[in-house]
């Protein structure tokens, strides 16, 4: 399942607005609707977004290529700028920016049109290795999964939410693909559903078993003995191990450290924002306030009562057991050995 691939020279995007009850397939030449695409959450999830990114900073370069180099130069700006300002908190996002952005760097004694195909170059080649790191992270991640484990997992971190495969998904994926009788429970992850309209959507397809539970029943089916080890992805992580992703992650992680539940976190090393001292700098983004109040175009909230819609939380590094990634599992002390990955 492929929710971004370039395809007859356009961007192909599954619309995750309509999921799962419709699947449609857009498709986008221009970087100010590939951006637009991006806010509306048509496509999400951090490394999908990051991809999508790459592939909107190459139709950028495709419209503005015949301009002169100056002029083209300065449109690429605008062009970055317009993308960046998207979505705040997934790091991936500017982690594409700026490589697409070294490469016109790179190669400013190209002409724009020389400069256009090689930024097509990378973001293929983005793409690409988006769907390697998720296979590399699933591998790794699959030793610590055993046979007959129940796995619980929040928001949406598979396929949809990558170019390919998943990242907390791929783990899972590759896990029941090794023959392991596993199981998932599925937080419907409010309020964007994520969990509910895609989560349970890719694995049921897959034919993975899995139970559909709101978030709030997480902790009983903990305390029942019915969950064995929790894994998550991630929208950030700060170089001392804590990790910001979909809301209710926080909560997730306090009850799993409650119960003496493993939480690991999937993650390639794009997300690793190695800036970043601790999760006290990330920026959490603040969505409309309708996702609440509304449930499929319904009102489910009384007029005029305050709301606030934090679309992210940020989890301890504390309680994070491990973070997989594309080369490696990664343990604690976090600020040491999350430094030998930028190796």
């Amino acid at each position: 399942m492929k929710p971004v691939y370039f395809e007859d020279e356009s961007l192909k995007l599954i619309d995750q607005t309509k999921l799962p009850t419709e699947f449609i397939i857009k498709s986008y030449t221009d970087y100010r609707e590939i951006a637009k695409a991006i806010v509306d959450m048509i496509v999400r999830g951090a490394p999908a977004i990051g991809v999508t990114a790459g592939y909107g900073m190459y139709f950028g370069a495709r419209e503005f290529q015949s301009l002169s180099k100056a002029e083209f130069l300065e449109k690429m700006k605008e062009v970055a700028a317009l993308l960046a300002a998207t979505r705040p908190t997934a790091v991936n996002l500017f982690w594409a920016i700026d490589r697409m952005q070294g490469v016109i760097k790179k190669n400013d004694d190209l002409s724009p049109l020389e400069i256009t195909a090689l930024l097509k170059v990378e973001a293929h080649a983005i793409c690409a290795e988006d769907i390697q790191m998720c296979r590399d992270m699933g591998a790794f991640g699959a030793e610590l999964i055993h046979q007959g484990d129940t796995i619980l997992t929040h928001c949406n971190a598979g396929a949809l939410a990558t170019a390919d495969y998943g990242t907390a998904l791929g783990v899972i994926r590759a896990a029941f693909e090794q023959g392991k009788n596993i199981s998932v429970y599925a937080d419907e992850t409010r309020p964007f559903l994520q969990g509910a309209r895609l989560t349970a959507y890719e694995l049921h397809a897959d034919g993975i078993p899995v139970t559909l539970i709101t978030d709030n029943m997480a902790g009983w089916m903990m305390k029942q003995g019915k969950i064995d080890g929790v894994v998550v992805g991630a929208d950030r992580i700060a170089s001392n191990g804590d990790v910001a992703n979909k809301i209710g992650t926080y909560s997730v992680s306090v009850l799993a450290k409650a119960h003496g539940i493993p939480m690991y976190v999937a993650a390639p090393t794009s997300t690793i924002d190695f800036s970043m001292m601790s999760g006290d700098e990330i920026i959490i983004e603040e969505r409309n306030c309708r996702e609440i109040s509304h449930i499929g175009g319904v009102q489910v909230a009384p007029d005029g009562v305050n709301m606030e819609n934090p679309a992210f939380d940020v989890t301890p590094h504390q309680n994070v057991t491990a973070i997989i990634t594309e080369k490696g599992v990664v343990y604690p002390p976090y600020d040491i050995n999350i430094k030998k990955l930028k190796q």
